[in-house]
């Protein structure tokens, strides 16, 4: 019979997932890694989470979208349909479009993944554009920022191709008429347009390859980008810390908030669940691209009141909306009617993406920012966000003149007219309305910060006098109010009232 002995005061052998977290940090650096930033502090603010939302939306799209190629069909070879949905039965369509009524009709839950991939398609794009206009509107983009700014304008302009690709990929006569349109615009770049045309339809529209080419870059090359981008972007958030509003105890160089772990965590994890479940409801409750409504698509017929999705509308509005101009240069015809909504589509997107740069040079700021800035206090930058807003939503109407036009009772010419005009007239008014309000909303603040608040309650001094009682601010809402820097429209020299002066925190 043996015996164990244990030599007193040694520790006992280390068990099984021990030594398997030390063989693993010893090689990859698990362990210091998670230390490191699983503490990570992040602050607490409702406007945070839209970033979150194009996250799981994001993740949304890879999980139902690796489900959709299990029966997909990326083929444009006709075959006579026979299946579950009768009006069509008899018809001759592509493999592509057969696939997707296959999947609408007779794979199981095939319909309900087909719409939520496309409702967490539309919440992707929607939560990006607002995502970023948040980011814009409080001045985060600023250094150290530049270029995950950057990363997210690159995801937001890859999004807009993917979605395009996403919905061109059944062959039905909606995408074929938004793949018409495409067509269209590449004809209309000079000297190479043919050649554009002619290589990514493999031929003459509509070619027999570009539902296979659409289908490897939407869910090959453009997916994975945009998850590299999604992991770069990430990786920088961590790096240069959270950015946060500015309040008691929040400076420029450091982070008030909760740890990663556990408690930001939990959080996230919940808020994933809230996101796919609501994008769960929407798609089982609200019908989206009925493609079996449309029929397969023929390059002799054309959809009524064919729209793109919300987020292309704009482009195809800047082609409603502009005269058919065409002009004869050396035998060569240039449609400008096409031509110059095809460069103005592009500027309007690349301007958001090089604000940062424009911003920095013109104000000489080479600082850097981690606490935001509230966008009243910002009149100028949240006056120019609020005008290509305006012009973006008046191009948007625009892409939709025929059924703004039926469903107002209205002429066509009258509303494409309406909207030629305030693409120049509204943004100007936006932009001019909406610093005055925010340099009112400033004068609102001077004024709480110098005498309080109101509280209604009037009091007769001993002379007679009527006065309205103010509450003075705590100071946690005095530093609120004061911890940035007074735009010059504010600044006015008042050197005989000492009274009035004011000490703003840099």
């Amino acid at each position: 019979m043996s015996t164990t002995t244990e030599t007193p005061g040694r520790a006992a052998d280390p068990g099984k997932g021990e030594r398997v977290a030390d063989w693993l940090d010893g090689r990859l650096g698990i362990h210091t890694l998670g230390r490191k930033y699983l503490r990570k502090v992040f602050p607490d603010h409702w406007s945070f989470l839209l970033g979150e939302i194009c996250l799981y939306s994001f993740v949304v799209l890879i999980l139902t979208g690796i489900y959709l190629t299990l029966f997909f069909h990326p083929s444009m070879n006709e075959v006579t349909y026979h299946g579950s949905y009768v009006p069509l039965n008899g018809v001759r369509m592509s493999e592509a479009y057969a696939s997707t009524l296959d999947i609408s009709f007779d794979v199981r839950g095939g319909l309900l993944i087909r719409q939520l991939h496309h409702w967490a398609a539309l919440v992707f794009v929607a939560a990006m554009f607002t995502h970023m206009m948040r980011h814009f509107f409080t001045g985060s983009f600023r250094k150290p920022r530049e270029v995950n700014w950057l990363f997210g304008w690159v995801l937001l302009f890859l999004g807009l191709f993917e979605g395009l690709f996403g919905y061109s990929l059944p062959d039905d006569l909606l995408s074929g008429t938004g793949l018409r349109f495409v067509n269209g615009a590449l004809l209309s770049v000079p000297i190479v347009g043919t050649y554009l045309s002619m290589f990514l339809f493999g031929g003459e529209f509509p070619g027999h390859d570009i539902v296979a080419r659409f289908y490897s870059l939407h869910i090959l090359l453009i997916p994975g980008v945009m998850a590299a981008l999604v992991v770069a972007h990430l990786i920088l958030v961590v790096y240069h810390k959270h950015t946060q509003f500015a309040g008691p105890g929040r400076t420029e160089r450091n982070v008030v908030g909760t740890p990663f772990m556990p408690v930001y965590l939990a959080k996230a994890g919940g808020f994933f669940f809230l996101v796919f479940g609501a994008l769960s409801i929407v798609a089982a409750v609200a019908t989206i691209n009925p493609v079996w409504v449309y029929g397969p698509f023929r390059p002799d017929q054309v959809s009524t009141g064919a729209q793109p999705d919300w987020y292309l509308g704009f482009a195809e509005g800047l082609v409603r909306v502009m005269p058919g101009w065409e002009i004869n240069l050396w035998g060569h015809t240039l449609v400008l009617g096409v031509l110059i909504p095809v460069v103005v589509f592009p500027l309007l997107l690349v301007f958001i993406g090089v604000y940062p740069f424009l911003e920095a040079r013109v104000t000489g700021d080479r600082r850097e920012h981690h606490l935001l800035d509230r966008p009243r206090n910002r009149p100028v930058r949240t006056a120019i966000g609020a005008a290509w807003i305006s012009l973006y939503l008046i191009l948007l109407a625009g892409g939709g003149n025929d059924i703004v036009a039926t469903r107002l009772h209205l002429s066509i010419n009258t509303v494409t007219w309406t909207v030629r005009i305030a693409v120049f007239v509204l943004p100007t008014v936006v932009f001019v309305v909406t610093r005055r309000i925010c340099l009112g909303l400033q004068l609102r603040d001077r004024e709480l910060v110098l005498h309080g608040r109101e509280t209604g309650v009037i009091k007769r001094l001993p002379h007679g006098e009527y006065v309205e009682v103010h509450q003075p601010l705590t100071q946690a809402e005095l530093h609120t109010l004061t911890a940035h820097e007074r735009p010059r429209e504010l600044v006015e020299h008042r050197p005989d009232n000492a009274e009035e002066r004011e000490t703003v925190q840099p």
